[in-house]
């Protein structure tokens, strides 16, 4: 069975949930190889073993740390060149889609971005994407070259099925470009206990009807009733209620959880670009015209300053 290399995402060894959710798309279509760069190598080896990684290339460098996306292209490539894979999947991370678009150039292939499902074809992978608002779903496949497939959080359940995972050192070679672009400073994010936007399962998020910074609260306790991570639309990041690294949209980040709860936001193309994907959408508007309701699984017309408090009320007492 041909190989398919993963691009693994970490912090210092510790696996992100997407990486998991990669390796089990992977094995639909071979076997997945994965490629760790940096360190913590010696932790994630037994988590990508764990969930189907027959080989692990491993590669440490200071330029991973110091420089911007090219020495991970770099070492990509030379994955790339060891293996001779069917196909290389990356996160849809923002740092993911680069790396993923500067190795398809360099490797003369096609490249699919923002997959929700991926699947075995007569000839070649087949990526399931969301496109014009979920509107429509388009099944793709690359006709020149590898493949090279970037894939939304929360697109698969993560399936454990142990295998070899034997690590092998991956000898990397970095180009003049590499060291292009220097990181001069690290500022570690303010923890607020709450899933990461993009990877969690549930995102509650509040819009221009939440009419202020100080009403965020309530979002916030609902979404911390649900274990939920808290987003936001433009209109509220804009206002300054909201910080942008929470921005859902189209200039901001894209979401695909589970179940994503939109409260006070009209859905406007820009917020529904970011969200689209999510398997079950609950919004909550006292404009029953408002165009996220096109959109919708369940719809609540109302005041959420009523509906809100009221859901956070209920879910805490069926837990408790």
């Amino acid at each position: 069975m041909a190989e398919v290399l993963v691009y693994v995402d970490h912090a210092d060894g510790a696996v992100r949930k997407p990486t998991l959710e990669l390796l089990t798309l992977a094995r639909r279509i071979g076997e997945p190889v994965a490629v760790h760069l940096g360190a913590g190598a010696d932790t994630a080896a037994a988590t990508l073993a764990d969930y189907g990684a027959v080989k692990v290339l491993t590669a440490d460098a200071p330029e991973f740390t110091d420089y911007l996306v090219v020495p991970k292209v770099d070492a990509l490539e030379a994955a790339y060149k060891a293996v001779s894979p069917a196909a290389v999947l990356v996160p849809s991370s923002a740092e993911g889609k680069e790396i993923a678009a500067r190795l398809a150039v360099r490797i003369g292939s096609g490249i699919i971005t923002d997959a929700v499902d991926l699947e075995a074809g007569d000839e070649g992978p087949v990526a399931t994407q969301s496109v014009f608002a979920a509107s429509y779903s388009t099944k793709s496949r690359v006709t020149k070259g590898t493949p090279v497939i970037t894939v939304k959080p929360n697109s698969a359940a993560p399936e454990a099925a142990p295998a070899a995972g034997t690590v092998e050192q991956l000898a990397v070679s970095f180009g003049s470009a590499s060291t292009g672009t220097k990181v001069v400073s690290r500022t570690p994010r303010e923890s607020t206990g709450r899933p990461e936007l993009t990877e969690a399962a549930i995102v509650v998020s509040g819009g221009r009807g939440v009419n202020g910074a100080e009403n965020f609260t309530i979002v916030e306790a609902l979404a911390d009733s649900l274990g939920a991570a808290v987003g936001a639309s433009r209109a509220a990041v804009d206002a300054g209620w909201y910080p942008h690294t929470n921005q859902v949209g189209q200039t901001g980040k894209s979401v695909s959880p589970q179940l994503y709860i939109a409260a006070g936001i009209s859905g406007a193309i820009q917020h529904r670009a970011g969200m689209q994907t999510s398997k079950t959408i609950v919004a909550i508007n006292k404009d029953a015209e408002a165009p996220i309701f096109e959109l919708v699984d369940y719809g609540v017309v109302g005041d959420l300053f009523e509906v809100v408090p009221q859901l956070t009320e209920e879910i805490k007492t069926r837990k408790g």
